[in-house]
């Protein structure tokens, strides 16, 4: 396993100064260009190769994002989503190299936040990374700062304050980026929100080429709140579904 690296900078902090990134994935090739990159953009990076290696250093280090290969030695990186998970939240952006939307599905399921699909592009793989940072920034900044009152939508309530999710009364455990993502279509119930408006509002990620992220996170959410309630508008997007006055 890799020691720490850090890049120092004497003239100007990047945006991604300090935060520390652990990256799991036991192609060297891969990890050193992830590795690279994410120095150059300011990170500090530890790696590890294997599941059990890549849950010993998240628990020793406490990394503030995961960048996590599916497939691994010793065990896979769907158990170490949910060993780490268990430890502490953290976010985890998932890499596999099968076009699979059931690894994806899975993925999401233990707790992964957002994925991509190999090969992927360097200078995309660095924007999800910067995007997720924000995204935890920002619910942090939302638990201090929270509004008021609790959106009800029939039997879904959502308490923003919280950041929790109630279907019939019973709490439903969405991910940070799910949480998002329904806040997002909870805003304008009924209205038809496109891929590429949900992928800038959620991800701040304005690429088309990330609307089949929006589609598995769209699937996630239907199988905890309940499939009827998110429609799909085929060739445009979603809407939530709301209860007929």
């Amino acid at each position: 396993m890799e020691q720490t690296h850090t890049t120092h900078n004497s003239t100007t902090a990047t945006p991604g100064a300090q935060r520390r990134v652990l990256v799991v994935e036991d192609d060297a090739t891969i990890v050193d260009a992830i590795a690279a990159r994410l120095r150059a953009e300011g990170f500090v990076v530890q790696t590890a190769s294997d599941g059990p290696a890549a849950v010993d250093t998240a628990e020793a280090w406490q990394p503030d994002l995961l960048i996590l290969d599916i497939m691994l030695p010793g065990f896979d990186g769907l158990e170490v989503c949910r060993r780490v998970q268990a430890q502490r939240p953290v976010p985890v952006l998932m890499l596999t190299a099968r076009d699979d939307e059931t690894d994806m599905l899975v993925g999401l399921g233990v707790g992964a936040d957002d994925y991509m699909t190999k090969p992927f592009s360097m200078r995309e793989l660095a924007a999800r990374v910067h995007v997720l940072l924000r995204r935890v920034e920002r619910a942090a900044l939302a638990a201090t700062t929270p509004r008021s009152g609790i959106l009800r939508l029939g039997e879904l309530e959502i308490d923003h304050a919280q950041r929790r999710v109630r279907v019939r009364s019973e709490d439903v455990h969405l991910t940070p980026t799910e949480f998002d993502l329904l806040v997002c279509l909870a805003n304008t119930p009924r209205a038809v929100l496109s891929r590429e408006q949900l992928l800038a509002e959620v991800w701040d990620w304005a690429d088309a080429s990330g609307t089949r992220t929006v589609d598995s996170h769209i699937k996630a959410l239907r199988r905890k709140i309940g499939a009827e309630r998110i429609r799909t508008v085929h060739g445009v997007g979603y809407a939530l579904e709301t209860p007929t006055p």
